[in-house]
C-alpha cells in the first residue's frame, strides 16, 4: 500500500506503525502496548470537551421541552448507544423512553454481527419513524469512521425534521460531520489491530456517551451532589446503596433509613421527599409526577 493510499483512508482504518509487529510479541508486550495506546484516548477526549459541552446544552434544552434522545449506529457503535441508553433508567430513575438506542439490523445485531445492514441509508429513517422520532428530539449518530451510510442517513433525516443532531466519530472531516449540527471528534489514531474500531475508537465513543448522558441528567436534576437520588433499588446491592444515600441525604441512621425506604415501597425518590417534607407517600408520588421525577423540585413543591 502506498503512502498516498494510506492517507486517503479514514484514520480509523490506517495501520498503526507502533503495533506493526503485534503478532510476534509476547502476551506481556501485547498488553503493555494496548495499555499505552488506550492512554491516548483520554487525551483525545480532552480536546473535544467544548463540543461535548455544546451538545449537552442542546440536549438539556430539548429535554426541558419534552424531547428525547436517540442514539443510532451500526456494529460496535450501535451497541455502545444501546448500552448507554439501557443504563440510564436504573441509574437515574428516568423513563426508558427518554434515552433510546437504535441499531442497524435490529435487536439481533446487539449480540450477533449484522454488518451488511450498515450500508442501507434509507433503513435508518424507517427505524426512526417506527420509534416516533420527531423534531423535538435529539439524535446522536455514532460512527467511528464517519462514513457509515446507515448512520449518515439517520442524521440527515433527523436534521431535515428540525431535530437537534450530534455526530460522535473518530475521523475528522468525515461525511457525518458534514451533516450533523454538532460534531464530537476525538482523534484516537489508528487501532492496535488495523481497523478494529471496537478498541480505541470504541473506548473513546463510550467515554463521550458517558459524558452526554451523565452531564445531561445531572443538569436536569436527577443527581443530588454526586449521589444517585433517583436510583431504582431493584436488587439487594442497590437497596443497600439506596439506604446509604438516604442516610447521607437526611441524617437518618441505618434502621430509620431502611424503614423510610420500606414506607416508600422501595422507591428512594419517594422516601427522600417524604423524609425531607414530612409528607405522605401519596403526596410525595404526586409531587414527583409533577416534577417529572426531579426530587429537589418535588421537595420545593411540598415545602411550605
Amino acid at each position: 500500500m502506498t503512502s498516498e493510499t494510506r492517507e486517503s483512508l479514514p484514520i480509523t482504518e490506517q495501520e498503526n506503525s507502533r503495533t506493526a509487529n503485534l503478532s510476534s510479541l509476547s502476551v506481556t508486550e501485547i498488553l503493555r502496548l494496548m495499555n499505552e495506546e488506550d492512554a491516548l484516548v483520554a487525551a483525545a477526549i480532552t480536546k473535544v470537551l467544548p463540543q461535548v459541552e455544546q451538545a449537552v446544552a442542546g440536549i438539556v434544552e430539548r429535554m426541558h421541552e419534552g424531547g428525547r434522545l436517540f442514539y443510532i449506529g451500526t456494529g460496535t457503535s450501535g451497541r455502545l448507544g444501546i448500552l448507554d441508553a439501557a443504563e440510564c433508567p436504573p441509574t437515574f430513575g428516568v423513563s426508558p423512553d427518554l434515552f433510546q438506542g437504535v441499531i442497524a439490523g435490529g435487536y439481533e445485531a446487539c449480540y450477533r454481527a449484522v454488518e451488511a445492514s450498515e450500508d442501507d441509508g434509507r433503513a435508518a429513517q424507517r427505524d426512526l419513524e417506527a420509534r416516533g422520532f420527531g423534531k423535538d428530539d435529539v439524535l446522536v449518530g455514532i460512527a467511528a469512521s464517519g462514513q457509515t451510510p446507515y448512520t449518515i442517513g439517520a442524521v440527515t433525516y433527523a436534521r431535515s425534521l428540525g431535530a437537534f443532531t450530534i455526530a460522535v466519530t473518530c475521523a475528522p472531516d468525515s461525511p457525518i460531520t458534514q451533516v450533523a449540527e454538532v460534531s464530537i471528534v476525538p482523534v484516537v489514531g489508528p487501532e492496535v489491530v488495523t481497523g478494529s474500531t471496537r478498541l480505541k475508537a470504541g473506548t473513546g465513543q463510550k467515554m463521550v456517551l458517558n459524558m452526554l448522558s451523565t452531564a445531561t441528567l445531572v443538569r436536569l436534576g436527577y443527581v443530588s451532589g454526586n449521589r444517585m437520588s433517583n436510583l431504582q433499588a431493584r436488587n439487594s446491592k442497590l437497596r443497600a446503596r439506596a439506604v446509604r444515600i438516604l442516610m447521607a441525604e437526611t441524617d437518618l441512621d441505618e434502621k430509620a433509613a431502611a424503614a423510610a425506604l420500606n414506607a416508600a415501597s422501595g422507591d428512594i425518590r419517594i422516601a427522600l421527599v417524604m423524609t425531607r417534607t414530612g409528607s405522605s407517600a401519596t403526596a410525595a408520588s404526586e409531587a414527583l409526577a409533577e416534577s417529572k421525577g426531579v426530587v429537589t423540585q418535588a421537595i420545593k413543591e411540598l415545602t411550605p
